[in-house]
């Protein structure tokens, strides 16, 4: 039988099902005095974002076989390590594009209504007049720039025509007959993208390439008075330089589900500004994408288990021992 450990406790569900063949060594929430004391033994893992799976674990515990990712990114995963050592890294893309997707255009909506700003002033003083001063504006008619047309990237280009958005989008990996596909236009350079857009939402994997991809440049040559969200990783984004924007009244606002690092320190001073808005990375995760995310992630270490090529894995060069 399949022995499994996870960083997190399995959902009951998902326990149920697949009680007859998989028996649950335990996971890091059952133990957090020592978040490792079940892995040793465990032929797999179920592998959340917060921890880094590298060469030195991966050797402490040689019965792995399989590093099952309950989302898209495996930034926190040494995939070259796990190659080395036979281990088969899976993925999830799938489970969480729509949740993640949903998340966006909600943060959209929220930060260009500026949700955050007026629910506090009008906690604190429901008795005054906001109609005058209030600065929310319609997303009909404007412009939605995406950097990435990935999975949730694609999502989103969706569900932000069906509000009746321009989508625009950057994506050097897609053909032009996919911006067709989706009904959007395609744009050649990022910059053209940043400059015409309302809003910008990022949907990119963090790559060396790519870290740090919305840095002053970037953020100054987006339109004035623009909006930009980030459900993707918090490292595309260079912090301080998102500050100084909003600072400078360059940018409106922001909508942030994702920081460097995460946690984020109480003093980050994103955290306490009206206009951003900020979720604890939990755009991906919904009750519904939590369950499908493991279900994938189990059945790819059954599959590991059984001598089977998983569904999604990264690395199928370490199943040829």
């Amino acid at each position: 039988m399949l022995r499994l450990w996870s960083d997190r406790a399995m959902p009951p569900v998902i326990r149920s099902e697949f009680d007859h063949r998989v028996l649950v060594n335990g996971s890091a929430e059952e133990s957090p005095e020592d978040p490792l004391r079940d892995l040793p033994g465990a032929h797999a893992v179920v592998a959340g974002a917060r921890r880094t799976y590298d060469g030195e674990l991966m050797d402490r515990y040689p019965e792995i076989k399989a590093i099952c990712r309950t989302g898209i990114g495996i930034d926190n995963i040494v995939v070259p390590d796990a190659t080395e050592r036979g281990i088969a890294v899976c993925h999830t893309p799938d489970g969480p594009t729509l949740s993640t997707a949903e998340t966006a255009i909600a943060l959209i909506l929220a930060t260009v209504k500026h949700i955050k700003r007026v629910s506090r002033e009008f906690a604190e003083q429901p008795g005054r007049d906001y109609l005058s001063g209030y600065q929310g504006i319609e997303v009909f008619g404007r412009t939605l720039g995406l950097i990435g047309l990935g999975r949730i990237g694609s999502r989103v280009a969706r569900l932000a025509a069906a509000l009746g958005m321009r989508v625009v989008a950057y994506d050097p990996y897609i053909e032009d007959e996919r911006a067709v596909e989706l009904g959007i236009e395609r744009a050649d350079r990022i910059e053209a993208v940043l400059a015409e857009s309302d809003v910008v939402s990022v949907h990119a994997p963090l790559t060396e390439e790519t870290r740090r991809l919305m840095n002053g440049n970037r953020f100054a040559q987006m339109k004035q008075g623009a909006f930009f969200v980030n459900v993707s990783r918090g490292g595309l984004v260079d912090e301080k330089a998102l500050c100084d924007a909003l600072d400078r009244g360059s940018l409106a606002g922001a909508g942030l589900d994702v920081f460097d690092p995460e946690p984020p320190p109480a003093d980050n001073p994103l955290l306490q500004r009206d206009d951003v808005i900020v979720t604890p990375h939990i755009a991906g995760v919904t009750v519904e994408s939590r369950e499908r995310m493991w279900r994938m992630a189990v059945s790819m270490a059954l599959q590991v288990w059984n001598g089977e090529e998983p569904d999604h894995v990264v690395n199928p060069d370490a199943l040829s021992g």
